[in-house]
């Protein structure tokens, strides 16, 4: 399918979502509320709170609080736990996956959550009306491809099936042993059936909201907060270790600090929200907290766009960069400069090298391409976003260096765009950009949750670029079994898209930081995913269950 034809169906979708706000806004207007247990400075304002649709990290920090999957992302590792799902069986081949839901599921407003609920969950988020961008996620299902891409119509083709009320049937195309962490993502989330057939795109909007997760929607204010309240028909209720939450949404660097220092926040997440001024004596105290993630800093061309349908021009662009000096003069936390896209560490995965920092050749690759010197090479703009709030500086920073460089090594102009958070990701999905600033955090511990991105068919590819050859290497290396092999051919894929293709640049690897006062706080831990479940966060002295996840 189209990826314009996606864009526009998620810029409507975009549209509903803006007037669901408006409306949640309306119900959270009354003067007197309790005080909540826990404040978060989450960054961003969500663009959605609709699993099957949202696609920024914001988002789904809060759709996991009021949506959940056959399994849960565990707190403390950031894998894959059993959800509404109590077990599953796997086939001696692997490929069929038997998942049993737990006997007292409900929703929030008491009627029973089945195994139609789910089925019905993982169709819409393949169906191509929902234009998700992560329904690629799901392509290791029987069938799931062809009808996401339109060429099948029946859903009962799809691989996913209710046997009865309590058990569902997954079939997949070929082993997939990180299969279990794919049913965690949000897009797979089981969302009210009922209610999205009664009220359509508006279903957010519908009171009471029936939702699957530890926490309900109390009300969302725009550009004020979201309020989660404990939901007490949760399976897992019992262990939910806070009543209520409010989740900020501020993107200024100097703010979130200022609100945490004054007691009006207790915990603050990502880097981006520490004053880059401050960093290196702020990542001296206690309550700043760093840890290794799997999460890369990028920016991707449009290669639909002349003349950046030159893979000589990317390269040029890519040799001139000088990563060393961007984390070493603006980020400052302890971030690796990336020459590829896969965070070392991944699991059972190594990177080949891809393009380096060599000026020299860059500008003969640019002369090769029609533009001795930077002559006659067209002014172009890189599309960065800005956060909540005036937001952090730290994008429009290394869009100026990335500007200064190539001014600098090329001779080529180039002008910056900044745009709030929604519109830069409506932009993205429009193609509506000459380069854009990107970045991607693993959904799992594998290779394919960064590589599967750039497919053909993949919504959050968003760069134009389409590759036979590059879609049958993760294709032949996602069924190959032998883990060696696969990753050779996974090695053989990235090597096609950051050293000869080159349709994105890797910029460095992120390092994850937060800060929250563990004599205060507890339930976070430190993961490669920089997953954080909310209903294991708490304040010392409320809900003393930290360790136990109730019954399985």
């Amino acid at each position: 399918m189209a990826i314009l034809s996606r864009a526009r169906r998620i810029f409507s979708r975009a549209r509903f979502a803006f007037c669901t706000v408006a409306f949640l806004c309306l119900l959270g207007c009354g003067r007197h509320e309790p005080r909540a247990d826990l404040t978060i400075l989450n960054g961003a304002e969500p663009q959605s709170l609709d699993p099957g649709i949202l696609s920024g990290q914001a988002d789904m920090r809060v759709a996991l609080g009021i949506f959940e999957g056959l399994t849960y992302y565990d707190a403390k590792t950031g894998s894959a736990d059993p959800g509404l799902a109590h077990h599953w069986e796997i086939s001696p081949d692997g490929c069929t996956y038997t998942f049993h839901l737990r006997t007292n599921l409900v929703w929030s407003t008491g009627e029973p959550i089945t195994a139609d609920d789910v089925v019905y969950s993982w169709i819409r988020a393949l169906d191509p009306v929902t234009a998700s961008e992560y329904a690629g996620s799901l392509f290791f299902v029987t069938n799931a491809e062809g009808f996401n891409s339109g060429k099948i119509k029946d859903p009962p083709l799809v691989g996913v099936h209710a046997l009865d009320p309590l058990t569902v049937r997954i079939q997949l195309n070929h082993p997939t042993p990180f299969f279990p962490d794919v049913c965690a993502m949000p897009v797979v989330c089981v969302v009210p059936r009922q209610t999205i057939q009664k009220y359509g795109d508006r279903w957010l909007m519908a009171r009471p909201l029936p939702v699957s997760g530890a926490f309900e929607l109390a009300y969302w204010r725009l550009n004020d907060k979201i309020r989660l309240k404990k939901n007490p028909r949760y399976w897992n209720a019992a262990n939910t270790r806070s009543d209520i939450i409010d989740i900020l949404p501020v993107g200024s660097a100097n703010v979130a600090l200022s609100f945490y220092e004054r007691g009006e926040a207790d915990i603050v997440w990502d880097a981006a929200l520490i004053p880059s001024g401050l960093l290196d004596v702020l990542l001296k105290r206690p309550d700043f907290h760093t840890f290794t993630t799997l999460d890369t800093y990028f920016f991707r061309f449009n290669v639909t766009r002349k003349p950046f349908n030159d893979p000589r021009v990317r390269q040029a662009l890519a040799l001139a960069v000088d990563k060393e000096r961007i984390v070493k003069k603006i980020t400052q936390g302890g971030e690796k400069p990336a020459s590829h896209l896969v965070p070392d560490g991944t699991a059972n995965y190594s990177s080949l090298a891809g393009l380096g920092y060599d000026p020299a050749r860059a500008r003969r690759l640019l002369a090769d391409a029609g533009y001795p010197g930077g002559k006659g090479f067209p002014r172009f703009q890189y599309l960065f976003n800005a956060s909540a709030g005036g937001g952090s500086k730290i994008h429009e920073k290394i869009a100026v260096e990335l500007q200064q460089m190539w001014r600098d090594e090329l001779g080529i102009q180039m002008d910056l765009h900044q745009m709030e958070w929604a519109a830069y990701l409506n932009a993205q999905s429009h193609l509506d950009y000459d380069l854009s600033r990107s970045g991607w955090v693993a959904d799992y511990n594998d290779p394919n949750t960064f590589l599967g991105l750039f497919t053909s068919n993949d919504g959050n590819n968003r760069t134009g670029w389409k590759n036979l050859r590059y879609d049958d290497l993760i294709r032949r290396a996602n069924q190959e079994p032998d883990l060696k092999a696969r990753e050779k051919l996974f090695q053989e894929a990235e090597t096609m898209l950051v050293r000869d293709e080159v349709p994105i640049v890797p910029i460095y690897f992120y390092v994850g930081i937060n800060y929250y006062d563990t004599n205060r706080i507890q339930g976070i831990y430190p993961n490669v995913l920089d997953n954080h479940a909310l209903q294991a966060i708490g304040r010392i002295g409320r809900g003393s269950k930290v360790e136990s996840r109730g019954p399985n």
